[in-house]
């Protein structure tokens, strides 16, 4: 990469190291992870660490009981990626809320699937750690029992969901203590969750016999010991459908990675039972329509990027589920013909109306098209993401996720179990539509990015629909326009929201288009003019997604690393 001039503030430099490096949506995450490289653990072990403790720091949007894909990159070449995304319940009725809830996902317990987040970090630490899981979850079990200091986001995260914690009394006595939202600067304690955190300890350090057993002696402590009890016991008694089974027999799943070719690089993303293949549909696209003569955001550029993601978009919507469930052609998708197809599809003077149908195939029913100042809900807080490079040069990449303010917390224990059924839709019928142990369609999608000359880029991060318009963005900023990583981090972020939104109730904002301001107006301007409807975001705004990301520059030998200002993240290098 090489370095150029920015027109923009830059909050953070790039920061260089020749050992190790984590980078994560919060400092502490990102220090705790520090502190499990310098005492002998690798990328894994550190990226699970930093993962646990993110369900903590981001509270409101990280649940421990949550969904946690991870997607890790061996120094020898080998990379996997782990689901971590629960299923919904064996007993749901299929047809549950198209026919008693009117073709809605209600709030509350309904909307629960399997929680996958504990088994994916212990599958992850089982196959591929070195450390016991007491010594990986120290540092959340810590910061959950001693509490940390109250920062920005969480503040302002707790006090626009209020209303959904004060639904349930457990949600409202953590997330609003002594009735109101936390103050920035206060201490925030989650005792209940410490507990929980402390059962799976005590039951790692009392297994006896090798690391292994102690591992699945602290799944076990969940899935079927005393915490499995209290959720299915609530479960039973207020109208949900998980049971011992659902958790007993639930494991994470090792999932193909697909491998996408741009330039002197493969970019790795995981499959389509979550949005990451779209990152490099995306990708291809862009290639095939030619990005050579396109001013870094300039309005050419971002039009023909906003296009192109209306594309990939619509390939998400008329296509992808589980694959378990759902044929995804997705070699199709990623085809030469597909992509020349959809490249050829765009208008270079004028935004296509709406979300585009499907190429091939059947094209799914849209809903009715609104404005921004018609949504209908405060959106349920959701991810964080971490990445590490170890001295061995393994690569660690995972966007652990889901909130707490539309489905309750068990009793007792700190957590919500996984809420994501949100992001099924209510009709089986759909690609992505409920079934009884079928996973939702995921928004969170950590990528590797490996180059020919052996360099390695684990990045991610959160922001539901916006998080492969930031990473496209980000990788774009990076390796086509040649900034330095924090540059390409920092500059600003245009999106479209020219489709169903991944989370219920799925409002669609057919001609949307948000950018951060701090884009010259003639960008505006000549957006409009080719018919988007353009709206502003405040600067450095969350809205805009907040990735993180550690390039291995094996041209120079050095870590790259880079953290999001637009949330409380912090790289730590060595």
């Amino acid at each position: 990469m090489r370095s150029m001039t920015p027109s923009w503030l830059a909050p953070n430099p790039t920061l260089l190291g020749t050992r190790h490096s984590a980078s994560s949506g919060h400092y502490l995450a990102s220090s705790a992870a520090f502190a499990i490289l310098e005492a002998g653990g690798n990328a894994v072990d550190a990226g699970c660490c930093a993962g646990m403790a993110l369900a903590v720091l981001h509270a409101d949007e990280v649940n421990f009981a949550g969904v946690a894909p991870i997607m890790i990159r061996l120094a020898d070449g080998t990379t996997v990626s782990l689901d971590g995304l629960g299923v919904w319940p064996r007993r749901l009725p299929a047809d549950l809320f198209m026919t008693e809830h009117d073709g809605t996902i209600p709030t509350g317990i309904l909307r629960t699937v399997v929680p996958a987040a504990p088994d994916a970090w212990i599958s992850a630490l089982r196959d591929y750690g070195t450390m016991t899981f007491g010594q990986v979850a120290d540092a959340a079990l810590r910061l959950a029992r001693d509490g940390f200091a109250v920062h920005p986001l969480l503040a302002d995260g707790i006090a626009k969901r209020q209303a959904g914690y004060r639904k349930w009394a457990a949600n409202e006595a953590i997330y609003l203590p002594g009735g109101r939202p936390p103050r920035v600067g206060e201490r925030f304690v989650q005792a209940d969750l410490a507990r929980t955190i402390q059962t799976m300890i005590d039951a790692d350090t009392t297994a006896g016999g090798d690391r292994v057993a102690g591992l699945e002696a602290a799944r076990a402590a969940f899935y079927e010991g005393p915490i499995a009890e209290l959720i299915v016991d609530y479960h039973e008694a207020n109208g949900g459908y998980l049971r011992r089974d659902d958790l007993a027999e639930f494991r994470s799943r090792y999932e193909p990675v697909v491998e996408t070719r741009w330039r002197d690089f493969t970019l790795l993303t995981c499959g389509a039972w979550c949005q990451g293949p779209i990152l490099a549909e995306a990708l291809l696209i862009l290639e095939r329509y030619g990005l050579d003569g396109l001013a870094h955001n300039s309005p050419q550029y971002a039009h023909v990027v906003i296009e192109a993601l209306k594309g990939v978009f619509a390939d998400r919507e008329h296509h992808f589920g589980d694959p378990a469930f759902v044929d995804v052609p997705l070699d199709r998708l990623l085809g030469d013909e597909h992509v020349a197809a959809r490249a050829g599809a765009i208008d270079p003077e004028k935004a296509f109306a709406g979300l585009p149908p499907a190429l091939f195939g059947q094209s799914q029913a849209l809903p009715d098209a609104i404005s921004a100042e018609e949504v209908r809900h405060i959106g349920e807080g959701g991810t964080s993401y971490v990445c590490v490079v170890d001295r061995w040069g393994n690569a660690f990449s995972a966007t652990p996720s889901d909130g707490a303010s539309t489905a309750p917390v068990v009793p007792g224990t700190g957590i919500v179990p996984s809420l994501r059924g949100l992001q099924s839709r209510p009709d089986p019928a759909h690609p992505s539509g409920v079934a009884p142990g079928k996973r939702p369609r995921l928004t969170p999608n950590p990528a590797i990015a490996v180059r020919d000359d052996g360099s390695v880029l684990p990045f991610g991060c959160p922001g539901g629909d916006m998080q492969v318009q930031a990473m496209l963005q980000v990788f774009l900023n990076a390796f086509h326009f040649g900034m330095d990583l924090q540059e390409a981090v920092n500059a600003p972020r245009f999106s479209t929201w020219s489709f169903p939104n991944s989370f219920a109730p799925f409002d669609y904002l057919a001609a949307h288009v948000f950018l951060e301001d701090r884009f010259d107006e003639s960008v505006h301007t000549e957006l409009e003019r080719r018919g988007h409807d353009v709206r502003r975001w405040p600067a450095f705004t969350r809205d805009a997604a907040a990735v993180e990301a550690i390039y291995r520059n094996a041209r120079t030998g050095f870590l790259e690393s880079a953290a999001d200002p637009r949330q409380p993240a912090q790289a730590v290098v060595a």
